[in-house]
């Protein structure tokens, strides 16, 4: 047979399996494809085709773990965003807890554009650049509030029974991730105990682009000039596996971080710490966890516990031992949150709570022993309410007279249990926060032992 021939026979192979292979792949996607086109042409009531495909991409992913979902269009720019610590607007935070009134102010954010021009929080929205909002939801009124840098938007609020016209320049809104104890009289973080400052104080909101350098910037500038460091991740809901890699390096000089494994138990990733701290090895450690702390935060909490570098008070977390890949649809415009894999701590234990796991089953990442304080209600309330107030102080003028009472009232309350004796406490974290309290006794007893074991020591004869 010619040679020509047979190149021709083998290209006819190759292409009748690339399409054979084609084929495979786009069947599927035609079975979708033409139910959508039956559906939009034939169903009795007009429904819109992306409505129609977000139901589509959902309906896949609800088979899967709790953590996979399709992010659609109008959902995937805020998603980055948050990632990213950053977005274009006037930099508030909204709420809308009654659908049938205006979006409301939570509060400007401290060096926002939004504070500069004269927002206040409870401020009302009802116009953007002459359009009547009063009655669109929140989701509507922050897209219109966000646009492009250096352009400026005109917000109707109303205050009391006032309406205020108000000029706003939109910016880059930067959102910080890394917060201390309250602001001082300069808007900056104090990232020490307002009671004792010479316990170091640093919350974690979430694990973005640029945690780990705000941390890092937190960390050399204490320069371990203190007696124990307290790092809050209660509420933290997680964020990027490589932030809480790098955070974890930070205090310990060597040994395993986490490490990930694949589809059929394959290892497909092992971190480690690399040598050198920022937090010196004889310098306690403790770490707040609540059932709000997830993914990220575990891994921080559950890297720290395994290596005894810290001692970690709260309740229990949430359990999510996954990790998400987020992979682009439609050209960059929607994405699929995919689990690809799961993450094990460094005594080689996945902490994913499965759908139908029990209490009594192992997952989440467990106080250590003597360290499990939980808050009621009336303590969770206050003290969510100190934290917005100084994390934006615009809040606290309104309020401080409230603040007062409320904590002299948990005051008398203490006196009164102890029966009129003991030390008053001091206005802060620590009079409103029992879990912060066993951590800063957790960190004291840290340090009696270290004091006691130094003192036995018996120096040798020059």
């Amino acid at each position: 047979m010619p040679s020509r021939n047979l190149n021709i026979i083998l290209l006819t192979f190759c292409f009748s399996l690339l399409c054979f292979l084609t084929h495979r792949r786009a069947k599927p996607a035609m079975l979708v494809g033409d139910a959508l086109d039956l559906i939009n042409n034939h169903y009795v009531d007009p429904i819109d085709e992306e409505t129609l495909l977000i139901a589509a991409m959902n309906g896949m992913t609800s088979i899967l773990d709790q953590n996979c979902e399709y992010i659609p269009l109008d959902a995937y720019a805020s998603f980055q965003d948050s990632m990213s610590q950053e977005f274009a607007g006037i930099g508030i935070y909204v709420e809308q807890p009654d659908l049938t009134k205006p979006v409301r102010v939570v509060t400007p954010l401290v060096g926002s554009p939004a504070l500069r021009a004269g927002m206040m929080p409870g401020d009302e929205i009802v116009k953007i650049d002459g359009e009547d909002v009063a009655k669109l939801n929140l989701k509507e009124v922050s897209a219109r509030l966000k646009g492009p840098i250096n352009t400026v938007v005109y917000v109707v609020v109303r205050r009391d029974d006032q309406e205020l016209s108000l000029s706003i320049d939109r910016s880059t809104i930067e959102l910080e991730s890394v917060i201390g104890d309250y602001r001082d009289a300069k808007n900056e973080w104090v990232y020490r105990l307002e009671d004792d400052p010479s316990i170091a104080y640093v919350r974690l909101t979430s694990f973005g682009e640029k945690t780990e350098g705000e941390l890092r910037t937190v960390l050399t500038q204490l320069n371990n000039d203190f007696r124990g460091l307290v790092l809050d991740l209660r509420g933290n809901s997680g964020g990027l596996l490589y932030a809480a890699v790098d955070i974890c390096d930070m205090f310990l000089e060597r040994g395993r971080i986490v490490s990930t494994r694949i589809r059929g138990g394959k290892v497909y990733d092992e971190f480690d710490a690399q040598a050198g701290t920022l937090v010196s090895n004889d310098k306690p450690v403790a770490v707040l966890i609540d059932g709000n702390s997830a993914s990220a935060s575990e891994i921080v909490a559950a890297c720290l516990q395994d290596h005894q570098r810290a001692v970690v008070v709260g309740t229990r977390s949430y359990g999510k031992g996954t990790v998400q890949n987020i992979l682009p649809l439609q050209y960059g415009r929607s994405a699929l949150r995919l689990t690809v894999a799961r993450y094990y701590r460094p005594s080689g234990k996945n902490i994913h709570r499965v759908k139908e796991a029990k209490p009594e089953d192992e997952w989440g990442v467990r106080p250590n022993d003597e360290m499990e304080v939980s808050l009621d209600e009336t303590t969770l309330e206050k003290l969510s309410k100190r934290w917005r107030e100084a994390s934006y102080p615009s809040l606290a003028a309104s309020s401080a007279l409230q603040l007062h009472v409320d904590e002299q009232a948990l005051e008398n309350e203490s006196t009164e249990k102890e029966g009129g004796e003991g030390e008053e406490l001091s206005v802060g974290g620590l009079s409103l926060d029992p879990v912060l309290r066993r951590a800063v006794e957790a960190i004291d007893a840290d340090r009696a032992i270290d004091d006691e074991q130094n003192d036995n020591v018996v120096p040798a004869a020059a």
